[in-house]
């Protein structure tokens, strides 16, 4: 069989990808070498030569990449810290940007034990599954209200639980509802959110727009409806000196902010920048007891 130098084939996918808009044609066409050869990444340079049917694929799956459909769809994973979660149509692909907000949860209970964490809005599970992944002697609970995400959330956690690590608890609710998790009423050490931020009629780009759940990308007029409840629900949950993590839109640096200051259980509320720069998460204190 004909075998091609894989250094032109990534080359010829990188080109096409760049041609049809893809943020980052270089990368992508890796990743997909890396899939059809079944090799790490930092492997593909010691594989100069490759056989002619996996060209092919590459090739195939390039032109899927094309047509705008999300990498991690055609991969079939996404990764956040160290999970790695099953994606497809139905759920909300996990950002990088989070990985930020993770890290800033995972600081917060680094002297707690056994801490009882809550992941609203959780989508794939992918937050969740992140801090029971770092944090096995947490107890985590993942809150979904969209029957079709919650799909992705239970496969999830049934792999992650399969895999040997902690399983983690999984609720088909809704964060506007008065009586969420009433049992654990001021009780949580962490409450952690990516909700629907981004304002209705924002263009995003194609992979969003025709991928991922609109109710899971678009918050309302403003981006900030479901980040209200958010609050309001963290409010009731959390015990005295408990943290809260809300990823938002960047044009929200001020405004998330702000609906804090109105409350006063919280305090130390800060807002934080992604890799990029950007204002991507603000935090809270439920305010501690006597102060």
């Amino acid at each position: 069989m004909k075998r091609l130098p894989l250094r032109v084939a990534l080359m010829e996918a990188e080109r096409t990808l760049a041609d049809a808009g893809v943020a980052s044609p270089r990368a992508d066409a890796e990743w997909l070498a890396v899939h059809v050869l079944g090799v790490d990444r930092g492997r593909l340079a010691a594989v100069p030569l490759v056989d002619a049917d996996v060209v092919e694929a590459l090739q195939t799956l390039v032109a899927r990449r094309a047509t705008r459909e999300p990498l991690q769809h055609i991969l079939g994973t996404a990764v956040l810290g160290p999970a790695e979660v099953a994606v497809g149509p139905g759920v909300f692909i996990p950002r990088p940007e989070t990985e930020v907000l993770l890290e800033w949860g995972l600081k917060q209970i680094a002297d707690v034990p056994s801490p009882l964490v809550v992941d609203l809005c959780t989508g794939s599970g992918a937050l969740a599954l992140a801090i029971a992944g770092c944090r096995p002697d947490a107890r985590v609970h993942a809150v979904e209200a969209d029957p079709g995400a919650l799909v992705w959330t239970r496969r999830n956690a049934d792999t992650h639980a399969a895999a040997g690590g902690t399983p983690i608890t999984v609720h088909a609710a809704d964060v506007r509802w008065n009586d969420l998790l009433v049992e654990h009423e001021a009780k949580v050490d962490l409450v952690v959110c990516n909700p629907p931020y981004v304002p209705d009629g924002t263009p995003v780009p194609a992979e969003v727009a025709d991928w991922d759940p609109p109710g899971a990308v678009f918050g309302g007029p403003d981006g900030l409806e479901i980040i209200r409840a958010v609050i309001t629900t963290a409010a009731g949950l959390l015990r005295h000196g408990g943290w809260l993590g809300i990823e938002h839109d960047d044009t929200h640096g001020e405004s998330v902010p702000a609906l804090f200051a109105r409350r006063r259980v919280f305090s130390d509320v800060a807002d934080h920048l992604d890799w990029t720069g950007r204002p991507r998460f603000v935090t809270a204190r439920r305010s501690p007891l006597g102060s």
